[in-house]
């Protein structure tokens, strides 16, 4: 793969001190959608947005019962000039649990911050816990949503989708995970035979070792699994980060040292068995941060958090873990 063109500098990975555009951000908020210009893909020039614009996609699913309430993800597009290829795309997925208490809409001020700093973002909702999801149908939509980026990229073709970076929070660190790694599962597996495929990925407080974690007490996941890891070990097989590694797609895993909901000994144990095997992977455990905090825009972290994203996007493939 060809190189990225850096946004910031390799230093800036641990870095703490960058400011905020915008001042404090919240974690909830409403999301708005407006009409967004679209570049033809046979037209050479640019156009330009003036502010930060939001679309969302209702994406289709493999079974026939899609939520139009819940299976979309927007996407975010950046102001300036943009022509094909472009604006980078990160993927951003939600956290809460697998459960249906948080939405989609707790990662609009990170999708915007992001959006303002020159990436386009997809922010991805799926079925959870309580609401149509659980095994398999949160496994099944994370991998659609996924691949109707292709479609994503037929009508915003300024964005580009060869070498793209997913970022998830909590249950959606597994599932980012994860979804950097559908490439490797059978073809009867759930999430099989991607369309789209990121090449690198963040995970922030992510349960990494599902069967670490729910023989330890996370019963999150047993309900998001529908059973214990010796009750339904092949369904952990297949969608425990732990046990999905590729040695080739690097992973940069973010934990606060004060995270009671997941511990950091996950992400710990995931980053020691994918260096063990020959892989990339890095931890940055933040201090003073807990479960939620880490993704908030009033944490010290915060910036370091964005700058981390930025750079992972940015970064060659082989740097993004230095």
């Amino acid at each position: 793969m060809s190189s990225r063109r850096p946004v910031v500098g390799p230093g800036h990975l641990l870095m703490r001190g960058a400011a905020l555009v915008g001042g404090a951000l919240t974690l909830v908020g409403c999301m708005t959608t407006t009409a967004v210009p679209q570049v033809d893909p046979t037209f050479a020039g640019t156009v330009r947005l003036d502010e930060v614009t939001v679309q969302r996609f209702e994406y289709p699913t493999r079974d026939s019962d899609a939520d139009p309430e819940q299976n979309w993800a927007d996407l975010y597009l950046p102001s300036g000039a943009q022509g094909v290829d472009t604006i980078p795309l990160a993927v951003l997925i939600h956290g809460g649990a697998w459960q249906n208490q948080l939405g989609a809409d707790i990662f609009d001020p990170l999708a915007r911050e992001l959006a303002s700093r020159g990436m386009a973002v997809y922010n991805v909702e799926y079925r959870r816990v309580g609401s149509g999801g659980g095994w398999p149908v949160t496994f099944r939509d994370i991998a659609d949503a996924l691949d109707h980026v292709v479609e994503v990229d037929r009508r915003f073709p300024q964005i580009t989708t060869d070498d793209e970076v997913v970022v998830g929070h909590s249950a959606g660190a597994q599932l980012a995970v994860w979804g950097g790694t559908r490439h490797l599962l059978e073809d009867d597996e759930v999430g099989s035979e991607p369309a789209f495929r990121p090449t690198r990925v963040i995970s922030i407080a992510g349960p990494l070792d599902m069967v670490y974690a729910a023989n330890h007490g996370d019963d999150r996941i047993v309900t998001a699994i529908g059973g214990t890891p010796s009750e339904f070990p092949w369904r952990y097989a297949s969608v425990d980060p732990i046990q999905n590694i590729d040695t080739g797609t690097p992973v940069v895993a973010i934990h606060g040292n004060r995270d009671a909901a997941v511990s950091a000994e996950n992400s710990r144990r995931y980053v020691d068995e994918v260096t063990r095997r020959g892989g990339r992977a890095k931890l940055v455990l933040l201090e003073g941060e807990d479960h939620v905090s880490i993704v908030s825009g009033k944490s010290r972290s915060y910036p370091r958090v964005l700058e981390i994203i930025r750079y992972v996007a940015a970064a060659d493939l082989q740097e993004t873990t230095a």
